[in-house]
């Protein structure tokens, strides 16, 4: 059994950088979360997204991961189209948000400076993403939001991070999984037509039917 839990404590001290950014955020903003972002959703999903990292004024402010910043709306918005949620979404996690068969992660659980977490970071809370996947017992299928993602999720398996190649789309068989490359939902990529509502939908619909299959 791993000797990490799935979910950091409040105060994890091991990436000396972000542990630095924590408490120049906490400093600055002590009614924020400052914290790393716990996962959300249903234990019994079998659904993983695994996101980036949290947002400076997004996770890292609200506590809930892909909340009060601009990929939150898109991402939220396209599960509730797909059947993964259900309820009101509210930028501040004042709502009756509910994932259904779906649960969110991040590759690095606390916010980094400037949204880019160090290869060491990454390194250091894969064994938190190692228990994560543990404790999702009825998994099926994993949607990887941008490549930092889809090598977290490689390496926590066991494979090489370059196992799956990038690109949006890009779908492979992993461990018993089944992985789902998609850009990341950032506001860079949606405002430049990078991703298009159209196709991070259909990313959801394909992950919904390797579920089904």
């Amino acid at each position: 059994m791993s000797p990490f839990p799935p979910e950091p404590p409040r105060d994890c001290p091991l990436c000396p950088r972000l542990v630095a950014y924590r408490a120049e955020n906490q400093a600055a903003h002590p009614d924020w979360w400052n914290g790393p972002a716990p996962s959300f959703g249903d234990p019994k999903a079998r659904l993983l997204i695994a996101g980036l990292a949290p947002g400076r004024t997004g996770a890292n402010r609200t506590g809930r991961p892909f909340t009060g910043d601009g990929a939150g709306i898109i991402l939220y918005e396209t599960l509730k189209k797909t059947g993964f949620a259900r309820g009101h979404y509210d930028p501040d996690g004042n709502d009756d948000l509910e994932l259904v068969d779906c649960m969110i992660t991040n590759a690095v659980r606390c916010a980094p400076p400037l949204n880019k977490p160090l290869p060491v970071e990454e390194a250091t809370c894969r064994p938190f993403l190692k228990a994560r996947l543990a404790q999702l017992p009825r998994l099926k299928v994993i949607v990887t939001l941008g490549d930092v993602s889809r090598r977290s999720i490689l390496k926590t398996l066991g494979l090489p991070g370059t196992a799956i190649p990038p690109g949006h789309g890009v779908e492979g068989q992993v461990a018993g999984y089944t992985l789902i490359n998609s850009y990341h939902c950032s506001r860079l990529n949606t405002n430049t037509g990078r991703l298009t509502a159209a196709m991070f939908e259909e990313i959801f619909e394909r992950a919904k039917a390797a579920i089904d299959a």
